[in-house]
């Protein structure tokens, strides 16, 4: 409980009415109506969907006390109405306020870019569990407070979420927090109010144009995050993505660069890149590391960036790095015993993505071997890029199977005649389309010989899919898993 005068002392308002800010407690602040209890805060957000404005009626009527709002609406009580310019930006630092600040009290790191996020976060959380610290997580795959695991629903959690979070979080002891931020929570302010020790970026392609529009927006929307650094923070970005140094322009914080193809601060070399592993020149020193694939020395390179950044001893660190294992859904590996045919796992679902994921395979086949793909595109999001991920799946697997990923309000047919059509007419000989995922997937195994690789490529991690507002149990992993005990060939 928090008096309203304590939370208020973080924004900017005008209120024609209440005079003791210091009368009204505060038992809970909520953005959507319908979560609304006797003595909370409701902050009326203009969504994509909704206004927020509109419920504020519903609040009132639920047992809010204060409104905070861009405006004032007819037949409510003005006076408890506090009006702001940005009542996205108000929610997240009233959040951040009403659980005692929670990012004044631990270490914490933000990871940003289109591909990357979750690998990097999570070696960041692993590495220093492994260094003897208490350690939070935020991430697309689940969120952590030590070794408690929190189901997550989207990259970053709504401001209220994300501060409760972040306040359990530092009741646990930890000290260190690493968490993903998507383009989409930094555009929406879900971030504002967090101060933040350090951030990162990995890199930034072609994803989220559904909602960003444009490219340029969806630069923009990733570059907030670093505008929004204070100067006591660190800046890291990868020198190796032409748009790094966009990110660095106007930020105050400490700026450093990492590098696995030219100069920066922090610098490596692929040595070998094969299917037992990595081996790297990582800061001067050979490196060796069970991770898989040339786009794990970008992620494993802004580790140790991240970890020597955080004042860290360059051998602890590398010691610690050499341990961590693939994280869930991320050049996840599987064998067959009985036919020698590997299956790997990837959560890519962005042409560039997809790309890394095909070339670092096909970089690894010997011989005769056969790269077979399996991939699909999820509904409701962006369909540019459908036709190009089918274009670069199809120029860089033997054989490639479309499917439904998530389809969620879409036809899943739809979705893959729009993959189709990106692919050039003499590539299509080695395309099928099957619209069942797991009959994709078995058929895929059918289709392969002994030695061959196949890509499951769009769902990762995830342990369901998505139809019509309904989510069904799915685990790309474990349907492979199963497939591949009925070989008897």
């Amino acid at each position: 409980m928090k008096k309203l005068k304590e939370i208020l002392s973080v924004v900017k308002f005008t209120n024609s009415g209440v005079n003791d800010l210091n009368k009204i407690e505060i038992t809970g602040i909520a953005a959507d109506s319908r979560n609304v209890k006797p003595g909370y805060l409701f902050v009326a957000v203009k969504g994509t969907a909704a206004d927020g404005h509109d419920f504020i009626p519903k609040a009132l009527e639920l047992g809010a006390v204060a409104i905070i709002g861009e405006h004032t609406i007819q037949n409510a009580n003005a006076e408890l109405i506090f009006v702001v310019a940005d009542a996205s930006e108000a929610l997240g630092k009233t959040a951040h306020k009403f659980y005692d600040s929670p990012t004044e009290h631990l270490k914490l790191v933000g990871i940003t870019g289109t591909n990357g996020k979750t690998s990097v976060a999570t070696l960041c959380y692993n590495l220093l569990k492994d260094l003897g610290f208490k350690v939070g997580l935020i991430s697309t795959v689940e969120n952590k407070i030590q070794d408690t695991i929190i189901p997550s629903t989207h990259t970053t959690p709504d401001p209220v979420q994300l501060n409760n979070l972040l306040s359990q979080m530092v009741e646990a002891g930890c000290d260190y927090v690493f968490m993903e931020v998507s383009s989409h929570a930094a555009h929406q302010k879900r971030i504002a109010g967090l101060k933040f020790s350090g951030a990162a970026f990995t890199n930034i392609t072609h994803d989220h144009l559904d909602y960003h529009k444009t490219f340029d927006k969806y630069i923009a929307a990733k570059k907030m995050f670093f505008d929004n650094l204070d100067k006591t923070a660190f800046a890291l970005v990868n020198a190796d993505d032409k748009n790094a140094t966009v990110m660095l322009q106007n930020c105050k914080a400490h700026k450093f660069t990492f590098s696995v193809k030219g100069s920066a601060d922090y610098t490596a070399r692929i040595k070998e890149n094969v299917i037992s592993g990595l081996v790297l020149n990582l800061d001067g020193v050979e490196f060796h590391s069970h991770l898989l694939g040339e786009f794990n020395a970008w992620n494993l390179l802004s580790v140790y960036a991240i970890g020597r950044l955080l004042g860290f001893d360059k051998n602890e660190v590398l010691s610690a790095l050499s341990k961590q294992t693939a994280v869930e859904g991320r050049f996840d590996v599987i064998y067959s015993a009985v036919e020698e045919i590997t299956g790997v796992i990837d959560y890519a679902h962005t042409p560039d993505a997809v790309e890394k994921l095909l070339s670092t395979v096909r970089s690894m086949l010997k011989n005769e071997q056969q790269l077979l793909t399996v991939v699909g595109c999820g509904g409701d999001r962006d369909k540019t890029k459908r036709p190009i991920m089918a274009k670069v799946a199809a120029k860089l697997s033997d054989k490639i199977i479309l499917t439904s990923d998530n389809p969620r309000s879409e036809q899943p047919e739809i979705i893959i005649q729009e993959m189709e059509s990106g692919i050039e007419a003499d590539l299509r000989k080695k395309t099928l389309s099957i619209v069942d995922r797991r009959e994709a997937i078995k058929t895929a195994v059918m289709l392969a010989k002994r030695g061959d690789v196949i890509c499951v490529a769009g769902k990762g991690h995830e342990k369901y899919q998505e139809i019509k507002g309904i989510k069904y149990p799915f685990d790309d992993k474990k349907v492979l898993s199963e497939t591949f005990k009925t070989l008897s060939r």
